[in-house]
């Protein structure tokens, strides 16, 4: 299972705006993909209201997995997302 551990870069967290980008760019990718606070069950980050749920905070860490074909490269575009806090979505997602 590949993995990465970012912290969110958004100053308000995962929430409406930045979780609405980080959804879509989850969706995006084609790799099915988790997302958990590192002390948390694992929820699916192409759902917004699982994303919401977690209630993730800025400067808190998630941890990205997917075991999925292709997964190294999307998380990595995934954690770069959450890391720099991206106001719109990339054209690379």
């Amino acid at each position: 299972m590949a993995e990465r551990r970012v912290n969110v870069g958004w100053a308000e967290g995962l929430h409406a705006r930045p979780a609405s980008i980080f959804v879509r760019a989850a969706t995006a990718s084609g790799v099915p993909v988790t997302i958990a606070k590192s002390d948390g069950a694992p929820v699916n980050a192409a759902s917004m209201l699982a994303v919401l749920g977690l209630g993730a905070q800025g400067g808190e860490e998630i941890v990205l997995a997917s075991d999925a074909e292709g997964a190294e490269a999307a998380l990595d575009r995934l954690a770069k997302l959450v890391a720099e806090g991206l106001d719109e979505l990339p054209e690379t997602v």
